[in-house]
């Protein structure tokens, strides 16, 4: 029995294993950081390009609806022209009427009053000419991004228009002044009021409505 235990192998204590870690090094060549960098300036070029693509198509399109914006302008504004000038009309009408009429001229002036609705009945001006989506173009500066003779074009025609605008302003000097009260100067003050008519306004339509059609034409040619 005894033989018996002494031949009975006993376990041996388990330990832990530590495994030596093996490293695994790649040698690489020149040529595979070569492809590598060209693979990177390539994807950077690629995003520069596709930004710059992405930008110029947004600029073109912005710049397209602000031109489709200004054309409509002058679509209504010349609406606005052809009615101003019908009304014109009248009022030349009015003026010679009472310049040739010397015993109407009286009810001209009265009480030290200008009855200005004997000549011009709903204003001097009878319509305003919009020029917002002018503005909103110069403030984009469309001149840089549209062809200079359509800028030229564009630019004369709104510089006409504000020139017609100012019948307003020059038809008050006269009003607005002592002579205009004096019933000795009625004639004189007619006839200055018509010359600023024709002037600033009667005989500048005909020249801008060509004008605006050549601008409406030119921006419908540029889609």
């Amino acid at each position: 029995m005894e033989e018996n235990l002494e031949n009975f192998e006993q376990p041996k204590p388990q330990g832990t294993l530590h495994p030596e870690k093996i490293h695994v090094f790649t040698e690489r060549n020149w040529k595979e950081y070569l492809g590598e960098s060209l693979l990177i300036i390539f994807s950077v070029l690629l995003a520069l390009f596709t930004t710059e693509y992405i930008n110029k198509k947004h600029e073109e399109k912005n710049t397209k609806t602000i031109l489709v914006s200004v054309a409509n302008e002058l679509k209504h504004n010349k609406v606005a022209i052809l009615e101003m000038q019908e009304y014109n009309s009248k009022v030349l009408a009015n003026i010679d009427s009472l310049v040739a009429n010397k015993n109407s001229q009286s009810a001209l002036v009265s009480n030290d009053e200008f009855n200005l609705k004997l000549i011009a009945p709903q204003g001097v001006l009878y319509r305003y000419l919009d020029d917002e989506a002018w503005t909103i173009a110069k403030n984009n500066n469309i001149m840089t991004k549209i062809d200079v003779h359509s800028a030229a074009i564009l630019f004369k025609v709104y510089e006409d228009q504000g020139r017609i605008g100012k019948v307003e302003d020059e038809v008050a000097k006269i009003i607005l002044g002592r002579d205009s009260r004096d019933p000795m100067k009625i004639h004189a003050t007619l006839i200055l009021i018509r010359d600023v008519y024709h002037a600033w306004a009667v005989d500048r339509v005909p020249g801008l409505l060509v004008q605006i059609d050549t601008a409406i034409k030119t921006i419908s040619e540029s889609d």
